[in-house]
């Protein structure tokens, strides 16, 4: 078996009315079912893992991103305390 890659198989039920509309679309396109259905998952999977991992901003929110990395706000006087005790609590300075 060396150079080749093991298969799973997938099973899904569906109704005569989708099955046929498969069938249809892989025979236009010259695919077995398999074929079709495999592709058209992967391209879904993928898609879906996209758009869960991509955010996207407004053109406003990315001007206003872009405008808090090159100007930061000042660090809240809560935020400096909290750090000058971690310092203090690990011996950093």
């Amino acid at each position: 078996m060396a150079g080749q890659t093991r298969s799973e198989r997938i099973e899904a039920r569906t109704t005569p009315g989708i099955l046929a509309l498969v069938k249809q679309a892989a025979e236009m396109q010259g695919r077995s079912v398999s074929e079709f259905v495999i592709s058209a998952a992967e391209e879904a999977a993928k898609r879906a893992i996209e758009e869960t991992q991509i955010v996207r901003l407004s053109a406003e929110d990315q001007k206003r991103f872009v405008a808090s990395l090159l100007d930061p706000p000042d660090v809240a006087p809560a935020m400096k305390r909290a750090s000058e005790n971690r310092n203090a609590l690990f011996g950093e300075t």
